[in-house]
C-alpha cells in the first residue's frame, strides 16, 4: 500500500504567515500559494496591492512545483535549453508554467507539497517560497 505525505492547512498557513511577514517588513506585496502533493491549493493569499494576474501565476507555479517535483525555474529553464527545448504546451496542460517561484517541498524525502509567490522579480519570489519552506 502507498503512503502519502501532504502539507496540511496548518502548514501552509505557517508558510504564508512567515512570507507574509517578510513582504510587509520590505513593504511589498505579492500573492501566495500553496498546494498539496497533488498540486491542488490549499492556501492562497494576495496582499494588498498585489498585481491581480499574480493570482493565476502563484496559483500555477504551485501546480507545476508539485506536479513536476522542481522548482518552476527549472522547468522553465528546461523548456527555454537552446537544444533540448520544448513547447509547454506539450504537457498537455495550461497550468504548467516555467517563471521562477514555485518551490516543491519534502518531508522525509517525499513530495508533501508546493509553495509559491508571484508579483515580484523572479529572484525574491523564489526566496520568499524557500522562506516559507524554512518557516516549517
Amino acid at each position: 500500500m502507498n503512503q502519502s505525505t501532504s502539507l496540511d492547512s496548518a502548514d501552509a498557513q505557517r508558510m504564508c504567515t512567515a512570507i507574509q511577514a517578510e513582504l510587509a517588513r520590505r513593504g511589498k506585496a505579492a500573492v501566495i500559494a500553496v498546494a498539496d502533493a497533488h498540486g491542488e491549493l490549499l492556501l492562497l493569499l494576495r496582499c494588498d496591492g498585489a498585481p491581480l494576474p499574480s493570482i493565476v501565476i502563484a496559483t500555477n507555479k504551485a501546480w507545476t512545483a508539485a506536479r513536476e517535483r522542481k522548482p518552476t525555474r527549472q522547468v522553465g529553464q528546461a523548456a527555454r535549453d537552446p537544444q533540448e527545448g520544448f513547447d509547454m504546451a506539450y504537457f498537455g496542460d495550461p497550468r504548467y508554467i516555467g517563471w521562477g517561484g514555485g518551490v516543491p517541498v519534502f518531508a522525509g524525502g517525499q513530495l508533501a507539497g508546493a509553495v509559491a509567490v508571484s508579483g515580484l522579480s523572479e529572484s525574491e519570489d523564489i526566496e520568499l517560497a524557500e522562506l516559507g519552506i524554512r518557516a516549517l
